[in-house]
């Protein structure tokens, strides 16, 4: 066979061979769209190469962006990698001193930032000590301190629209990625040519996302959380059409761009459209039944939520599961042949599951003896991965990697999850969230999504706290839906259709609103400090 490199530099080159016209969509910060094509997103591409060549970056050299979902921001997912360099996404929700830590970790030497977000990194850049260059990514510089900077429009202008990329190494990093850092501080994770070239390829297969040229593709997750679930880059190598909403990820704005740009495929976690199917309800005259699937990642949509996007708005929702660091992703809800004619009941139970996991990954789930569980679909142990766009290791943290990973090369996930005899993967819980109630374990996120189908629960989650027999007990947050109200009767009462009497919450807490972590998730770090001097008693 031929020696072909896996490298982005090809992935782009199919676009503009083939779909040069093909549009790319943004919606700017004024609200007006931008538009333009494969073929000038490439050439501008080319120019961003020219202008690091004459920034003085080197090969392996790598790049911040602070940005949004926008078409600036899609060049710099191509221009520096294809260039041999490396782009580093920051997640601006970050904390300031992890956002610090990770600019410096990661030693980025340029740093370009969207105007909605210079005053985080004005507010950081005393910190910033690898930083040489700040770019704004604009037609000029708005008033800020942050020195030495100049438009990214003004960067560009002069350069060459045609680069001659070099031949690169599969194996070479291509881009890095941060997570979160909710036990710690973030864990640096770096992806190659060769990994990201594969898990686009695969993002295309009829079992997974399914992409194709004929899609209308709309990435509401941002595009700093591991590699925009890999949307950029596997729609750019197909060719599908891409519709990026900027700044503006109210429902409102994403409804519009659904109806608008006739949007097929969408993505984002599960409280994004959890706000949007409020919003749908308080505004019937939106249509959004041209989308054809939504993916839903980050944690477990309830099975609710399934059951009305398919009932309501005929739009399907496909959970998946991954982490930043397998790309991100490991497994996709999609329904096996067997499944097809099932009933609905069992149709939507395996919609609610992580699901099976994607071609070229390897799942297994072990024990606390370091023995695979039973695929009963009940055993629950830790889930494993393997895949070639999954890491071997994390940036300078070899303490990191030798915890994170087995001797035989799997990654251990810190998820808590079964399989059953069709190879559905459930995810039931995080290590750290799963409740251990007088050595049984207790699934939060199953009573986080029975919660939520409650008809009068906006939003719910659910912690363990300290109790003096049982050693932990769940307490669930709940935000009730405007004009509803329940008690925590009726609420346990819901549950116990379900669950047995000894997984019910102890406990509940009726909130306003419930903090969400740098990447919309429920945060449950934050709930479990709020909460810490709770203390239930023996019953």
């Amino acid at each position: 066979m031929m020696d072909v490199q896996l490298t982005l530099d090809h992935l782009l080159a199919r676009a503009v061979d083939l779909f040069p016209d093909r549009e790319i969509v943004t919606k700017t910060p004024s609200g007006d769209l931008h538009r333009y094509t494969y073929a000038e997103m490439a050439a501008r591409a080319a120019q961003l190469a020219g202008a690091l060549d004459d920034l003085g970056l080197e090969t392996g050299d790598r790049v911040a962006t602070v940005a949004a979902n926008n078409y600036r921001h899609l060049e710099l997912y191509f221009g520096p990698a294809c260039s041999g360099r490396s782009m580093h996404m920051c997640n601006m929700r970050l904390p300031d001193e992890h956002f610090q830590f990770i600019v410096e970790d990661a030693g980025d030497r340029v740093l370009f930032v969207d105007p909605a977000f210079v005053e985080k990194v004005e507010a950081n850049a005393d910190e910033l000590d690898s930083v040489e260059q700040y770019v704004v990514l604009a037609d000029e510089v708005p008033e800020t301190s942050l020195e030495p900077v100049v438009a990214y429009e003004d960067l560009l202008e002069g350069q060459p629209t045609s680069y001659d990329w070099p031949d690169l190494d599969e194996e070479r990093e291509c881009g890095m990625c941060y997570t979160s850092g909710t036990t710690g501080k973030p864990k640096g994770v770096v992806y190659t040519h060769r990994g990201i070239s594969l898990h686009s390829l695969m993002s295309g297969h009829v079992d997974t996302n399914r992409l194709g040229q004929a899609d209308t593709v709309l990435p509401v997750v941002p595009m700093f959380h591991a590699n925009g679930w890999g949307l950029p880059y596997a729609a750019t190598f197909v060719g599908a059409k891409q519709v990026l909403p900027g700044v503006h990820t109210d429902p409102a704005s994403v409804a519009e761009l659904i109806d608008d740009e006739a949007v097929t495929v969408s993505a984002a976690v599960p409280t994004i459209w959890l706000e949007m199917a409020n919003y749908l309800d308080d505004h019937p005259e939106m249509d959004i039944s041209n989308v054809d699937r939504l993916t839903v990642g980050g944690s477990a949509p309830p099975e609710s939520l399934i059951r009305r996007y398919d009932e309501q708005y005929d739009a399907p929702i496909i959970q998946g599961w991954g982490m930043t660091e397998t790309s991100p992703l490991g497994t996709l809800s999609t329904l096996r042949e067997e499944l097809r004619e099932a009933d609905p009941e069992t149709r939507y139970r395996y919609r609610a599951k992580a699901g099976m996991p994607v071609p070229g990954m390897q799942v297994r789930i072990r024990d606390d003896d370091g023995e695979e569980v039973p695929r009963d679909g009940e055993s629950m142990g830790e889930l494993q991965v393997r895949a070639p766009w999954v890491v071997d290791e994390y940036h300078q943290r070899p303490d990191a990697t030798r915890e994170s990973f087995t001797e035989d090369g799997y990654l251990r996930t810190g998820d808590i999850a079964t399989m059953d005899e069709y190879g559905y993967v459930d995810v039931v819980d995080r290590t750290k969230d799963v409740i251990k109630s007088g050595g049984e374990w207790i699934s939060s996120v199953e009573l986080e999504n029975e919660l939520m189908a409650h008809e009068a629960v906006a939003e719910a989650t659910v912690i363990a706290v300290d109790h003096e027999k049982w050693q932990e007990r769940p307490m669930a947050c709940v935000v009730l839906r405007e004009g509803h109200d329940a008690t925590t009767e009726d609420l346990n009462d819901h549950l116990g259709e379900r669950f047995p009497s000894w997984w019910l919450p102890d406990s509940y807490e009726f909130v306003e609103a419930i903090p969400r972590t740098s990447t919309g998730k429920f945060d449950k770090m934050t709930l479990r400090r709020q909460y810490d001097d709770v203390r239930l008693g023996p019953e």
